[in-house]
């Protein structure tokens, strides 16, 4: 199954929020190697809080390689390969915010890239999907953590 998150999304744990959810609707991806979300409704309690808009986006982006980059051939005499090609996989949330009263909103931008040598997609799945489910697992279990690290500053 390709990425295409079911809406309403749940959102995981965060310091003042009582069961966050998010309703997407489909929006324009600004490349066409993506597919890209809004928040157009919350739920939840989440105060101060706005869906998405012109001036204060609020949008869930995926992207895939515009060129799926394949592994090449080994060296004939040496059976190993010099370079092994990447293939690179982003997730972008994008979400409006104030920095101070009286000014523009400004982007903050969450980026997970994922880089998976090519061949390895073939020859050990399985690793792809344990690295990424350490990843999302940890994130996720840690998400109200990362919230407070990021207001506060302190690890």
């Amino acid at each position: 199954m390709s990425f295409n998150p079911s809406s309403p999304v749940t959102g995981s744990a965060q310091t003042g929020f009582t069961s966050p959810t998010y309703t997407l609707a489909t929006d324009q991806n600004p490349a066409p190697n993506g597919k890209q979300w809004a928040v157009v409704a919350i739920g939840g309690t989440q105060s101060g809080v706005d869906v998405h808009s012109v001036s204060k986006p609020f949008t869930l982006s995926v992207f895939k390689p515009q060129t799926l980059r394949t592994l090449p051939q080994a060296n004939p005499v040496t059976g190993l390969i010099k370079l092994v090609p990447r293939n690179n996989y982003k997730i972008i949330t994008r979400k409006g915010a104030l920095p101070s009263a009286n000014q523009a909103p400004e982007t903050i931008l969450i980026t997970t890239v994922i880089e998976i040598p090519a061949g390895v997609d073939n020859y050990e799945p399985e690793e792809v999907r344990a690295a990424l489910s350490l990843h999302i697992g940890a994130l996720s279990a840690q998400s109200a953590g990362i919230g407070d690290t990021s207001v506060s500053g302190l690890l």
